[in-house]
């Protein structure tokens, strides 16, 4: 799929650096139409199009707008299900959760990491003309990077799984759910401008993410002026709660912070949680 299909669409004429961008990263150009990769995968055009959507891009109508890579992965997830080691639901609810999760990485690698990097060096120079050798040399490392992030991620969380008491808990598992809640931050919108308000989320969110991995806790999303993570062991989100408390409180930019936690049954999904566990300790907070 390519990068601008979510975008201005199809029949818009891409800059000619986007172009050659996404050449660059995904290695090859564009050579089919949606029914001619479905077709070139082996698959139905209905399960491709659902492939597609989870995966968080736009239909491109009839377009020249997928490569080899596209057909592979398609050819991938149809072959997973038709070696019966996934449903056709659960190849379409991985290809959601990973289109879900590196969107977001995405964008704020986009955003923020490589806006800084491609300052221009010299005095007459563009933003536009140091991007391409920038990510030319960033792209081979952050691929490597992210793998190994991944294995490591998928590593530690099956490793708790399988401390799983029975089948039935490695789905609706006892955890202790924490969400930590900035006081007055409606309030706060109205009197900072965007960039300190900018950076005092991503200070908070940070300082949060931080505390929470340091003691074991497991982030599980940010809102803004608000965090929710989950911890296996009561004792654990209390300490983390009481950590950030106290950091957030000697910290002179920061407003205060109440933190929720209740201990029950909960429900995962797609790297988030569920349940009356979860909504008691929102209503606590």
């Amino acid at each position: 799929m390519t990068a601008d299909d979510t975008g201005s669409g199809a029949d818009a004429t891409p800059h000619p650096l986007a172009v050659r961008l996404e050449q660059l990263i995904l290695g090859a150009e564009r050579r089919y139409t949606p029914f001619q990769a479905a077709r070139t995968a082996g698959v139905s055009m209905e399960l491709a199009t659902r492939f597609w959507r989870a995966m968080g891009f736009a239909d491109v109508g009839q377009a020249k707008a997928f490569t080899e890579a596209d057909v592979l992965a398609l050819r991938r997830l149809a072959g997973l299900v038709e070696a019966g080691l996934l449903s056709e639901a659960m190849a379409v609810q991985v290809a959601r959760s990973t289109g879900q999760t590196t969107a977001r990485l995405a964008e704020w690698q986009i955003d923020s990491f490589l806006e800084g990097l491609t300052d221009p060096p010299e005095p007459g120079m563009t933003r536009t003309e140091v991007t391409y050798p920038i990510i030319e040399l960033l792209l081979p490392e952050l691929e490597e990077f992210l793998v190994y992030v991944w294995r490591r991620q998928l590593s530690a969380s099956a490793g708790r799984v399988v401390q799983a008491a029975d089948d039935e808990e490695m789905v609706d598992r006892r955890l202790c759910v924490g969400f930590a809640d900035l006081v007055g931050f409606t309030r706060l919108t109205r009197r900072m401008e965007e960039e300190e308000l900018g950076e005092l989320v991503e200070a908070f969110e940070t300082t949060a993410a931080d505390l929470v991995a340091a003691r074991g806790g497991r982030l599980i999303k940010t809102l803004g002026d608000e965090v929710l993570y989950a911890a296996d062991d009561a004792a654990v989100a209390a300490e983390i709660a009481l950590r950030l408390i106290e950091t957030m409180a000697n910290d002179e930019t920061m407003p205060e912070l109440r933190v929720g936690i209740a201990f029950g049954t909960v429900t995962t999904r797609m790297g988030d949680v569920f349940g009356t566990t979860v909504n008691l300790a929102s209503r606590l907070t």
